[in-house]
Order: C-alpha cells, then structure tokens, then sequence
C-alpha cells in the first residue's frame, strides 16, 4: 500500500490530516510502467491524477497537430501530474512517458476522489483549494512570461 510519507510531502495534499490522507491513499491505485511505456496521451480524456513513487517520467508536449511533441520536463519520486484530472472531463495538455523500468506510480481516479468528497467535503475542500492556488501561481508565472502582467 502507499507509503503515507511519501503523500504528505505532496503540495496538492498540504492541510489534510493523516486520517484525510490516508483515505486518500486507499482509494488509490498501484500501477506499474515500463521504459517507453506511454502513461497518458496529450488530448484524450483524463481521468486519473498520478503520483510518483518512483522511476522517472517525461512530459511531452505537441503544440500542433503536425509538430513533434516535445520533451519539456521530467519529474520523479514525489511529484504529481494529471491533477486537473480531478476537475473536468478536459483534454490532456502533455502526453506522459516512463522514461525508467521500474516506474511505479499511484492513480485516483475522478470517479473515486468525487465519491471521497462527497463523503468527507473537507478533503475536496482542501485539495481543490491547494489546486486552485498552484493554477493560479502557474498563470501568473506564465503571463509574466508573455509581459502581459495580472489579468
């Protein structure tokens, strides 16, 4: 089962209790990937948010339809992707790949976490809150970087 320590060093996680947490964790899923393996692909559906318990993955990103998607970061043990998963029925931004046998990762499904929240809401509360403000620091990092400022 998942390593609770592992959990509460996540940001997205930050303010819940270790009895939140830990219902948080058992509603995740173990998954195991290969090198190459793709984990998601940029522009289907998403509905799972991942965390990284250990390997490595590479975030790739096509911009057109007819461009190479390119590797824009690679993240490790501890840090998560697909969040916005956890929100809407959207499109996946980034195709995701292992990049490291061995990978194994901890999924929540949408399905699951509504089902969590609707049973305990201070847990949607909080992590739908620490969502909104990492969103939030992303956007404003990213219109500083267009020289537009605050919206």
């Amino acid at each position: 089962m998942p390593q609770l320590d592992l959990w509460k060093a996540v940001g997205l996680f930050g303010g819940l209790t270790d009895e939140q947490l830990q219902r948080l964790v058992d509603i995740s899923r173990e998954e195991h990937f290969r090198d190459e393996d793709v984990i998601v692909e940029q522009g289907t559906e998403g509905e799972k948010m991942y965390l990284i318990c250990e390997g490595q993955v590479e975030i790739l990103i096509r911009r057109t339809p007819r461009e190479t998607a390119r590797s824009e970061v690679y993240l490790g043990r501890g840090q998560v992707f697909g969040e916005m998963a956890l929100l809407d029925l959207g499109k996946r931004s980034a195709t995701v790949r292992c990049c490291q046998d061995g990978t194994i990762l901890y999924s929540v499904s949408r399905e699951d976490f509504n089902q969590l929240c609707s049973n305990d809401t201070a847990i949607g509360y909080v992590v739908i809150r620490n969502l909104a403000t990492d969103l939030s620091f992303k956007l404003r990092h990213r219109n500083l970087d267009l020289g537009s400022g605050d919206v």
